[in-house]
C-alpha cells in the first residue's frame, strides 16, 4: 500500500513530522514502512505556460517554434519537437536555469540557427512514470487541463513535491489498505484527531434527481454465503470524461493509471476507504437488474482486460439475470464497461466472501487492486459510506444526476465485537505497571470505545474496521504497540529451566545415521507418496509385474490414497521403502554409477481397512540396499561383489553399538526374494519372540526386471529396536591382565544356524568369554552329506585377576559339551 504523505494530511494533521518521520514512527508501532519515495526526481524552476502559437521551425520539419506565456511578463521563445504540441494548450515548461531529473540543466540555446528560451517537458522529462499516463500522452509533451493556472510551479500541479511511503503490511492488517486507515493508524500514533470525509452531506450538496433508484434497478443475492451485502446506485445523465488533475495525482502516487473520471473516482474511493466499487454502464443491463449468484460450470465471461475466462460452479458472478457481466470482487465484464458514450451507470458496493475471492483470483490467475482488498475482508460497514463518497464526486466531476435513494440486498449483518479487558492481564504479558485509566486513552486514540466492566476491567467495543482484532491478547498488542515498544521495560526470564537434550529416539536415530554412513552407506530421502505399482496394487496384474514390486515388511497393508494428488506417480501413501530406494539404485546405474550403497530413516502409512475411517499407523522403518562391487580390482587383489553377508554385517555392527542383544536370523521363503539367501530378523523381547523385518537377495526375476546385478536389501522397523536400545555410551577401561585363546572346531547339521551356535556359546561362557569369533566353515564330501564344519575363536578374560589354564581348560569344556549337547556338534579332529 503506497500512502501518499500529502494526501494523508487531508485526514491528519502531519504537521511537524517529515514523511520520513512518520515512517520511522509507524515501524515502530508495527507497520512496517520499507522505503519513502520522493516523487520530486530533481524537479526545480519548471512552471505553466500556455502555448500562444506554434510556427514550424524554418530549417527543420519535424521541430515547431512556439511562444510561450509563462507568467513571467515576457513571453518566451521555445523550439520544441514533440508532435502533439499545438497553439492553445497549457505545458510545462522548464525556465532557463531549470534543473530536471538526472541533472539536466536547462541553458538558453540555438536550435537550427533559431533561438530557444526554455523547453517543454513531457512527463518521463519530469521524472513521473509515464507508464500510468495514457499512451497519447506517453510520447509526447505532457498536455495540462485548460483550468491550470499559467505560471503555477509545476511541483505543486502535479503533487510532485510529494512523498510516498510504501507499507509492507502483515495480512492481518487489511484495514491498512486504505488511506483512511492509514490516518487512523498515524492519529494514533500522534494523538491527533483524525477528519473523516462526509459522504451524506457532499451527496446532499449534490443533489439527487426526483426519480427513485428502485424505479429503475432492482438488486437479488441468489449466492447468499458469497455475498452478505450488495448496495447500488443509479447515477443519470454522466459525462465520460477527463478526471480532475488532483485526483489523477491521487492515483498516480498510489501506483494506479488514470483511465477516466468514473473509474478513476471508483478507484479514488477504494483507496480511500479501502472498499472496491465497480461501475457499470446501466444501459447494458438487462431491466437494470443485478443478480449475484454462483457461475454455471463452463460459463464464460469476456473481463475487461479482453480475456474470455471459462468459469466453475465454485465461482461468484454478479449477472443481470441473463448473462454474467462481472466476476464479483476480481473484475468486471467488457459487456458492460464504461465508454465515453456512457450515460447512466450503475454503481456497486458489496460485500463479498473473501475466501471466494481468493480461491477465484488465484485459479483465473487474475488478480486486482479489488481482489486484493477483498480476499483480506473489507470494513463491512463502509460498503453504504463508500457508495455515497463515489455518488457525490461523480456527481461533482462527471456532471451526473443521483437518482434518489439506495438499492440493496442484505443477507447477513456485522456482529459486534466486545471483549473483556482485565489490567492486571495486560501487565502480566508486558511486564508494564500500566493503570486502567492509561489504557483507556490509548484505546481511545485508536477510536476504540470502552465501558467499565468491573473493578479493573475494560469492556472494549472493537470498530469494525478492525477485523483483526477478535481475543484479549489482540488487545494487549495494541496496547504494546501504542504505549511503544521502546517503553516496555526489560526483565529477566524467570522459571525452572532444564538443558536441552535429545529424546532416545532422536538420540538413536541418529547414531544409527553416523555408523551407517561410517560404515559407507550414503542416505537418501525420498517421497513419501508413490504409484500403485510401487505399492504392489496396480489394477493391471500385467503391469504389476512388468514394475517388478516388491513387497515390504508389511505385505498385507492396503493402499491408501490421496484425495487430490500431485500426479499419478504420487498417489498414494507408500507402504514399504524399499521401491524407492530401488528405483535410486536404478538411477545411479543409468549414470554408470553401479556400485551403490544406501539407506534411509523414513514413516510408512500401514492400514489393514480397504476403505480407509480412521488414520493409518505410521510406522517408523529403516531400510538398506547393497549392490555392485565390495571392492574394485587392484593389481594385489580381484574385485570383489557385495553378498549377504555385507548387508547383514552393517546391521549386526548397529544392533551391536546400541547394545542390543536376542536379534536372530530365520531363513525364510519370501515373495519377491532369492529363495536361499533370505532370512527374517527377529528380536526376542520379554514379551516374547517377534519379527521385526527382513534381508535377502532379490530375486533373480526381480533383478532381471530392473536390469540390476545381484542386490540385497535389508528393511526392519525401528520402534522394537528403539524400546530396547542403549543410546547411552558406556565406556570400559581397557584390559590389565592377559587374555587367554581357544580354537574350537565342530562338525554339525548343515541347517544348523552359526548365529544359534554363538549364543549358546555365550551363554554358557559367561562373563569370562570376551570375544567369540568364526573363522571358518567348511563343506565337503570327507564329512558326509548335508554336514558342516565350522571353526570359532574364542577369547577368555577376567577383568580383575589373571585367569588360571586350568579353569578356562574347564570352562571350555563346558561351552563343548553344550555344543555336542544342543547341536549334535562332533569335535572335527
Amino acid at each position: 500500500m503506497n500512502v501518499s504523505y500529502q494526501w494523508l494530511s487531508e485526514y491528519v494533521d502531519v504537521t511537524g513530522f517529515t514523511a520520513e518521520e512518520l515512517a520511522e514512527k509507524l515501524t515502530r508501532s508495527g507497520i512496517e514502512v520499507d522505503i519513502v519515495e520522493d516523487r520530486n526526481k530533481g524537479v526545480s524552476n519548471v512552471v505553466v505556460g500556455f502555448v500562444k502559437s506554434r510556427e514550424k521551425h524554418p530549417d527543420a520539419d519535424k521541430l515547431s517554434v512556439c511562444v510561450i506565456d509563462a507568467g513571467q511578463g515576457e513571453d518566451l521563445q521555445i523550439v520544441c519537437g514533440a508532435k502533439n504540441i499545438d497553439a492553445g494548450q497549457k505545458v510545462p515548461v522548464a525556465m532557463i536555469g531549470a534543473v530536471l531529473p538526472g541533472g539536466l540543466e536547462i541553458k538558453r540555446a540555438k536550435l537550427r540557427g533559431v533561438e530557444s528560451q526554455g523547453m517543454i517537458c513531457s512527463a518521463k522529462e519530469l521524472g513521473l512514470n509515464d507508464k500510468l499516463l495514457p499512451k497519447e500522452i506517453q510520447e509526447g509533451i505532457l498536455v495540462l487541463p485548460e483550468d491550470t493556472q499559467v505560471g503555477s510551479s509545476i511541483l505543486n500541479v502535479l503533487a510532485i513535491s510529494d512523498k510516498v511511503m510504501e507499507l509492507d503490511l502483515t495480512p492481518n492488517r487489511s484495514d491498512c489498505l486504505s488511506m483512511l486507515g492509514a490516518a487512523y493508524e498515524i492519529g494514533a500514533i500522534l494523538g491527533r484527531e483524525v477528519k473523516l470525509p462526509d459522504a451524506e452531506a457532499a451527496l446532499k450538496a449534490a443533489g439527487t434527481a426526483a426519480v427513485k433508484a428502485a424505479d429503475r434497478i432492482s438488486v437479488k443475492i441468489t449466492a447468499t454465503e458469497q455475498c452478505t451485502h450488495y448496495a447500488a446506485r443509479l447515477i443519470e445523465g454522466v459525462r465520460v470524461g477527463t478526471s480532475p488533475l488532483w485526483i489523477q495525482n491521487r492515483l498516480m502516487a498510489a501506483g494506479i493509471r488514470p483511465i477516466n473520471n468514473i473509474v478513476d473516482i471508483t478507484n479514488f474511493v477504494m483507496l480511500e476507504y479501502g472498499q472496491p466499487l465497480h461501475a457499470f454502464d446501466a444501459e447494458q443491463l438487462n431491466n437494470g437488474h443485478i443478480d449475484v449468484r454462483l457461475a454455471e460450470a463452463g460459463e464464460k465471461i469476456v473481463t475487461l482486460d479482453d480475456v474470455e475466462r471459462t468459469l466453475e460452479p465454485h465461482m461468484l458472478l454478479v449477472t443481470d439475470g441473463t448473462k454474467p457481466v462481472a466476476i464479483a470482487g476480481v473484475m468486471g465484464g467488457a459487456n458492460s464497461e464504461v465508454t465515453e458514450g456512457t450515460t447512466r451507470i450503475l454503481l456497486e458496493s458489496a460485500k463479498f466472501a473473501g475466501s471466494s475471492v481468493r480461491r477465484t483470483s488465484r485459479q483465473l490467475g487474475l488478480r486486482s487492486e479489488a481482489s486484493l482488498r477483498f480476499e483480506k475482508e473489507v470494513n463491512p460497514e463502509a460498503v453504504l459510506p463508500a457508495l455515497n463518497r463515489a455518488a457525490a464526486l461523480i456527481a461533482q466531476y462527471a456532471s451526473g444526476v443521483v437518482a434518489d435513494g439506495i438499492v440493496e440486498a442484505v443477507c447477513g449483518t456485522h456482529k459486534p465485537v466486545s471483549i473483556e479487558l482485565a489490567a492486571d492481564r495486560v501487565n502480566n504479558y508486558l511486564g508494564t505497571s500500566l493503570s486502567l485509566a492509561e489504557m483507556g486513552q490509548i484505546l481511545q486514540r485508536l477510536h476504540f470505545t470502552y465501558e467499565q466492566a468491573g473493578e479493573g476491567k475494560l469492556l472494549v467495543h472493537v470498530p469494525s474496521r478492525r477485523g483483526d482484532i477478535t481475543r484479549d491478547v489482540d488487545l494487549i498488542e495494541e496496547v504494546a504497540r501504542l504505549f511503544g515498544y521502546d517503553n516496555i521495560p526489560t526483565t529477566l526470564m524467570t522459571g525452572v529451566t532444564t538443558p536441552g537434550s535429545l529424546s532416545k529416539e532422536q538420540s538413536v536415530r541418529r547414531i544409527t545415521r553416523n555408523l551407517l554412513t561410517q560404515s559407507g552407506l550414503h542416505e537418501v530421502i525420498t517421497y513419501a507418496f508413490t504409484n500403485p505399482r510401487s505399492n504392489g496394487v496396480a489394477s493391471d496384474a500385467a503391469d504389476l509385474q512388468a514394475a517388478a514390486a516388491i513387497p515390504g515388511l508389511y505385505p498385507t497393508a492396503k493402499p491408501i490414497s490421496l484425495a487430490m494428488p500431485m500426479s499419478e506417480d504420487r498417489s498414494q501413501l507408500r507402504t514399504s521403502l524399499l521401491p524407492h530406494l530401488l528405483e535410486v539404485v536404478s538411477y545411479n546405474r543409468n549414470r554408470t554409477m553401479d556400485d551403490v550403497a544406501i539407506f534411509e530413516m523414513g514413516k510408512a502409512f500401514i492400514t489393514e481397512e480397504a476403505s480407509l475411517s480412521s488414520l493409518p499407523q505410521e510406522k517408523l522403518l529403516l531400510s538398506m540396499v547393497l549392490t555392485g562391487k565390495r571392492r574394485q580390482a587392484h593389481w594385489a587383489q580381484k574385485s570383489e561383489s557385495v553378498d549377504f553377508y555385507d548387508i547383514k554385517g552393517v546391521f549386526d555392527r548397529l544392533v551391536k553399538y546400541l547394545g542390543i542383544k536376542g536379534i536372530t536370523y530365520t531363513s525364510a521363503a519370501l515373495e519377491g526374494f532369492h529363495p536361499g539367501r533370505t532370512a527374517e530378523i527377529r528380536l526376542a523381547t520379554a514379551q516374547g519372540e517377534q519379527v521385526i523385518g527382513r534381508i535377502g537377495q532379490l530375486h533373480p526375476t526381480v533383478q532381471q526386471t530392473r536390469d540390476l546385478d545381484d542386490t540385497y536389501v535389508l528393511e526392519v522397523e525401528l520402534s522394537p529396536i528403539l524400546e530396547v536400545a542403549g543410546d547411552a555410551i558406556v565406556y570400559k577401561l581397557l584390559p590389565r591382565y592377559p587374555s587367554i585363546g581357544r580354537d574350537i572346531a565342530v562338525v554339525v547339521n548343515a541347517s544348523v544356524p552359526v548365529g544359534l551356535m554363538e549364543q549358546a556359546i555365550s551363554e554358557v561362557a559367561g562373563e569370562l568369554l570376551e570375544s567369540i569369533q568364526v573363522f571358518d566353515i567348511y563343506t565337503g564330501e570327507r564329512l558326509g552329506a548335508n554336514r558342516k564344519s565350522v571353526a570359532i575363536a574364542l577369547v577368555y578374560r577376567h577383568a580383575e585377576r589373571t585367569l588360571l589354564d586350568e579353569e578356562v581348560t574347564e570352562l571350555h569344556a563346558k561351552v563343548v559339551a553344550a555344543l555336542e549337547q544342543k547341536f549334535e556338534a562332533e569335535l572335527r579332529k
